[in-house]
């Protein structure tokens, strides 16, 4: 009889308060960054004390960036597009070629 009771109802499981007016506790985002050039991001409590290494997921060890050299290392080396690399591998006259070699199969085999 008390099992029908108490049925539908969570008790313990959930606050009955509302969260309105509730701040969340101030927090600090810090960057790390392995020997391999992988970013890590860490998020910490605003008065935690931010550790030097971080082990990432990887099990590599991560190091703390400073923002400033960080922002400059950025800009010394421009992204590569996926058309640099592609030149990297390609010449121009071998994309052509199989670009007319795809063609010719793709008109033999669907009749355009």
């Amino acid at each position: 009889m008390s099992d029908r009771s108490l049925r539908g109802m969570r008790l313990g499981t959930q606050s009955m308060e509302t969260e309105s007016n509730v701040q969340p506790a101030p927090r600090q985002r810090v960057e790390y960054r392995t020997t391999d050039g992988d970013r890590v991001f860490v998020t910490f409590a605003a008065e935690a004390e931010i550790p030097q290494v971080w082990v990432a997921k990887t099990g590599k060890e991560a190091y703390l960036v400073n923002g400033e050299s960080d922002a400059q290392n950025d800009d010394d080396k421009p992204a590569r597009t996926h058309w640099d690399m592609l030149m990297e591998r390609r010449s121009v006259e071998e994309l052509e070629k199989t670009l007319e070699d795809r063609l010719e199969h793709y008109r033999s085999h669907y009749a355009l």
